[in-house]
């Protein structure tokens, strides 16, 4: 079983081929790809941590899409004054398919 960890905007997730990962948004290329970087590769018995190994491992997956994320309302209030703010948030993010670990 091989698996990753890999970046993926400001967090660390878990990959397999085939996985689909919501993370933010991040641009592909001309093709639709993009390559993640590795915290941390399992193959089988033995792990991999260490920068120089790291540096040769990829991991590829392609856009599946474009999304927003729920919309978040932050609302502030302070008694007895009338001060009253009401704003909203909707997080940009891609969802994509691991292609490769290599």
């Amino acid at each position: 079983m091989v698996y990753a960890v890999v970046r993926a905007g400001g967090r660390q997730e878990k990959v397999e081929v085939g996985t689909i990962v919501t993370m933010d948004r991040i641009k592909a290329d001309k093709n639709g790809n993009v390559e993640l970087a590795p915290v941390l590769l399992v193959d089988g018995d033995t792990i991999t941590s260490d920068l120089e190994s790291l540096a040769k491992v990829t991991v590829t997956a392609e856009v599946v899409e474009d999304l927003r994320g729920p919309k978040i309302v932050i609302q502030k209030f302070k008694n007895k004054t009338g001060y009253k703010k009401r704003q909203g948030h909707r997080q940009e993010l891609t969802r994509v398919k691991v292609t490769g670990i290599k």
